[in-house]
């Protein structure tokens, strides 16, 4: 079988529903579960520790059926986590779209892993078309166009980076993450604030370039090389009640690909293909966010996960303060 038929045939395994993966099975979990367990993801490269599991076969190796299923925005996660149709997330869903789940439906989730990004690992970016001659956001028109994906937290996140470049007015528009790439190409959009992979597909495809990376942590928290907790990985406390058995050992099975991504982030680059849009050729490109599993955060990471939910506080996007540290899972 030719390498490009694997990969076609790979892709179209993914999209039909459960993830199969050989592997030897651990002899004291050997009996996979009857009870399915369904985690939503949105398709960015953040989610790699999930699609690396999933692929790997950790999962089945601890006697799990866990499915992997794609939405289309972060508040679609939370939406199915509060109608009991998921179980948890998978890292890169918005942690702000959880926080606001978590208000209107209190007690919802434990967060299991978060993804923090900056300057150094890099998973947002402000992208231009390659022939664009800007060279900063402070000197895109009054009348950008400016997209951004879909959901609260990408919205707010956007009029944060424009308002700290004087553009005060600017009315982002809203697009899923596939289709970034498309418009700004298309001429719809003159700019967007995105996540990887969209960065890369679009330098690899010679439509686009970073025009700013790093710039949540340089414009809302204030530093460029400080870590900003986007994306987390959960799990509902229904789940963590009622299968607590089950729940260490997907944990267990998920800090495995959290800790096969550290370890290999070349091969573990090769899970992109199939779950975001991104092709087997150019996965090598795509920058990694760094992960930090529950038992790892430290109090300044507390911090600047708080100072996050903060701002959407003060915005009036949270209704009530959301306390970050009861949120973390206790194990």
């Amino acid at each position: 079988m030719s390498k490009s038929t694997f990969s076609i045939g790979r892709r179209q395994l993914l999209q039909v529903g459960a993830i199969t993966a050989a592997s030897s099975l651990i002899p004291s979990f050997a009996r996979a579960a009857d009870d399915k367990i369904q985690i939503g993801y949105w398709p960015i490269a953040s989610g790699l520790p999930f699609y690396v599991a999933l692929e790997k076969g950790y999962f089945k190796e601890v006697g799990l059926n866990v499915e992997g299923v794609k939405f289309a925005s972060p508040n679609q996660i939370a939406e199915a986590m509060i109608a009991g149709r998921i179980q948890g997330s998978a890292n890169g869903t918005a942690s702000a779209a959880l926080a606001l789940a978590e208000i209107s439906s209190p007690n919802l989730f434990k967060i299991i892993c978060s993804n923090p990004s900056n300057a150094k690992y890099v998973l947002d970016e402000v992208l231009v078309p390659l022939d664009s001659k800007v060279k900063a956001i402070k000197d895109l028109p009054k009348d950008v166009k400016f997209g951004c994906g879909p959901g609260i937290q990408n919205v707010t996140l956007t009029k944060i980076i424009l308002e700290k470049n004087g553009l005060t007015n600017v009315q982002p528009i809203e697009l899923p993450v596939g289709q970034h790439i498309p418009a700004l190409a298309a001429g719809q959009i003159d700019a967007v604030y995105t996540l990887e992979p969209s960065g890369t597909i679009g330098k690899v495809k010679g439509v686009s370039r970073v025009l700013e990376a790093g710039v949540i942590s340089k414009y809302m928290l204030g530093d460029p090389m400080a870590p900003w907790f986007g994306g987390s990985a959960s799990l509902t406390t229904t789940l963590i009640k009622e299968r607590p058995t089950d729940v260490k050992k997907y944990i267990l099975a998920y800090a495995k690909g959290v800790d096969f991504v550290r370890k290999n982030p070349e091969e573990s680059r090769k899970s992109l293909d199939g779950f975001t849009a991104i092709e087997e050729a150019v996965v090598k490109e795509v920058p990694l966010a760094n992960f930090v599993m529950f038992n790892e955060f430290k109090p300044s990471d507390i911090a600047y996960f708080q100072k996050y939910f903060d701002v959407f506080t003060d915005r009036k996007i949270f209704s009530k303060v959301v306390d970050v540290k009861p949120l973390i899972y206790g194990g």
